[in-house]
């Protein structure tokens, strides 16, 4: 059997959370409305906490009265950023290139083994990210003059500042220990590290780096 997919090609959707920091990273196909919000469905389940609303771009795939319902009959809050204004999603803009880019690169998959692929390579990458990868918080700016002074507040993983919010219930929080215990400091990152080479084999065009040759993802 051979399946058809109109011409689509493999996409990320990228869900960060801004408090913590945790990020959730899913393969999709193309970008349907059906397809966007199975994604979103998926992610909400396998987050340690609550959702309590969506943030999304101005993207037909999550401006829709089928995505708009759902969050009003979860009592989700939905918002959006403004047209053009890419820095209203500079925190999961940073991660499409600290978490996405910088393993998965820029080839173009098409195929459903590239997406049993990057979805394998995701659910190591999840644990490895909010596990084990400290990050900033910006706590306060001071200008003076032309210049800035950002202030920072103490580097954390994503599965700390979680803990600390206090807003799981005991059994999430043990589940959370058994899992940050399971997967050593480089363990998950080697393993998606290697299905990352698989997906590679399962591209449909190699990402072209400047000296002509084929790119590949920077490990």
């Amino acid at each position: 059997m051979r399946t058809q997919h109109g011409g689509h090609s493999l996409n990320t959707l990228t869900v960060t959370d801004v408090a913590s920091g945790w990020t959730e990273c899913i393969g999709v196909w193309g970008k349907g409305q059906a397809a966007v919000f199975a994604a979103l469905q998926a992610v909400r389940a396998r987050l340690p906490f609550p959702l309590l609303g969506i943030d999304s771009d101005n993207g037909a795939e999550f401006l829709n009265a089928h995505l708009v319902r759902y969050c009003e009959q979860a009592g989700l809050t939905f918002t959006r950023s403004r047209p053009y204004w890419k820095n209203d999603q500079a925190h999961v803009e940073q991660k499409n290139w600290s978490v996405v880019r910088k393993l998965i690169g820029y080839d173009r998959y098409e195929s459903e083994a590239a997406l049993a692929h990057l979805n394998a390579v995701y659910e190591r990458l999840r644990v490895w990210t909010n596990h084990r990868q400290p990050v900033l918080k910006l706590i306060g700016k001071e200008r003076r003059g032309a210049r800035v002074t950002k202030r920072y507040d103490t580097a954390q993983t994503p599965y700390r500042r979680v803990l600390d919010v206090g807003v799981l219930d005991g059994a999430t929080r043990q589940s959370l220990a058994a899992e940050h215990a399971v997967h050593g400091p480089g363990r998950p990152a080697a393993c998606a590290r290697r299905r990352g080479r698989g997906l590679i084999a399962c591209a449909s065009r190699r990402a072209v780096a400047d000296d002509g040759r084929p790119g590949d993802p920077v490990n």
